[in-house]
């Protein structure tokens, strides 16, 4: 630690640690995308890549003058590179797209944890380079015409307010199903677009992975992403909206994996987290009560996957274990 300058918190660690792990993990997948991408691809991939590596770079002189112990994370153990590629036309820009999804939620919830000036300035700028990636990515699928945007609807005439008593348990009058209101659809279409990419990334983990009980593992999670996607986009259908659906992102039939079972476990356990937290948000602002309740038992369902990915990842002694807080029992 410099003179003079404040110590970082317990909060700000425990994200500096996380970045650290997210973005090490991330830089080691976009190696082997840019591996096999086409110059246009490469573009935006390069981009994130070296945001990427900036970041480490920051975290890891933070830690140095704070006296702390750099961590593991991901390096080049935990990628093989020249092998063929796992995920074919524009997954590499899908995966990009969904995981500057999960940093822009990851950065801005750091910021508000972040007390020290430059910490919280380092968190704002993440945001800011996560918000402009996903928005150079949202751009370039919908040109190439493989990103679903959500169904237009007629724009409101007049304001209403909600006279049904029936209206959150998602009935009208004469209990005919009330049809979906747009923040509902907004959040189902989030969810299953998320998800549908997620699939694809499972599905391409449980080709590659050399531990039995890993692979196992993914095709459980090929499941779960199967099970969400059909049940919420029931809701969708109910209401005569199509659920969002691409032609292309999916996996080779490559067996030769690129990158090690402990850092697809750590993939996959983000993504469960990530799950988590938006299943939470759909539930919480959704006014119909049977999509609140649809969601919970998801969550459950996430829950578990992630309670049962975190046991294999102990087993084999992948889980890196975050700084701990003094053990003043041990320590008196």
């Amino acid at each position: 630690m410099t003179s003079g300058q404040i110590p970082i918190t317990s909060s700000e660690l425990a994200n500096l640690w996380n970045s650290y792990q997210e973005k090490t993990m991330i830089m080691r997948i976009l190696e082997h995308f840019l591996e096999h991408a086409d110059e246009e691809e490469k573009q935006l991939l390069k981009i994130h890549y070296n945001n990427a590596a900036q970041t480490v770079e920051t975290i890891t002189t933070i830690f140095q003058q704070e006296g702390a112990v750099i961590p593991v994370g991901f390096n080049d153990s935990d990628i093989q590179k020249g092998v063929p590629k796992l995920y074919d036309y524009l997954y590499n820009i899908m995966y990009l797209h969904m995981m500057t999804k999960v940093e822009m939620s990851l950065y801005s919830l750091y910021t508000g944890m972040s007390y020290r000036n430059d910490i919280s300035e380092f968190f704002i700028e993440l945001t800011a380079q996560s918000q402009e990636i996903n928005k150079q990515t949202t751009l370039f699928l919908l040109e190439k015409g493989v990103l679903t945007r959500p169904p237009y609807v007629s724009m409101p005439k007049e304001v209403h307010f909600v006279q049904d008593k029936d209206y959150r348990s998602g009935f009208k009058l004469f209990g005919e199903k009330r049809s979906l209101n747009t923040v509902e659809v907004s959040l189902i279409h989030h969810a299953i677009e998320t998800n549908l990419i997620g699939m694809q990334l499972m599905i391409g983990f449980a080709q590659v992975a050399t531990n039995k009980e890993v692979r196992n593992y993914f095709v459980q999670g090929m499941d779960l992403s199967k099970k969400i996607e059909v049940e919420l986009g029931g809701f969708l259908r109910e209401s005569f909206i199509e659920p969002p659906a691409t032609h292309a992102g999916k996996a080779t039939d490559s067996k030769i994996p690129p990158f090690s079972d402990k850092l697809m476990m750590f993939q996959a356990s983000l993504l469960a987290s990530f799950g988590l937290g938006s299943n939470a948000l759909g539930g919480a602002f959704s006014l119909r009560n049977d999509l609140p309740a649809k969601m919970a038992f998801i969550a459950k369902d996430i829950f578990t996957f992630a309670q049962d990915g975190g046991k294999i990842m102990i087993k084999n002694g992948w889980m890196e274990e975050p700084p701990q807080i003094e053990d003043r029992n041990q320590l008196t």
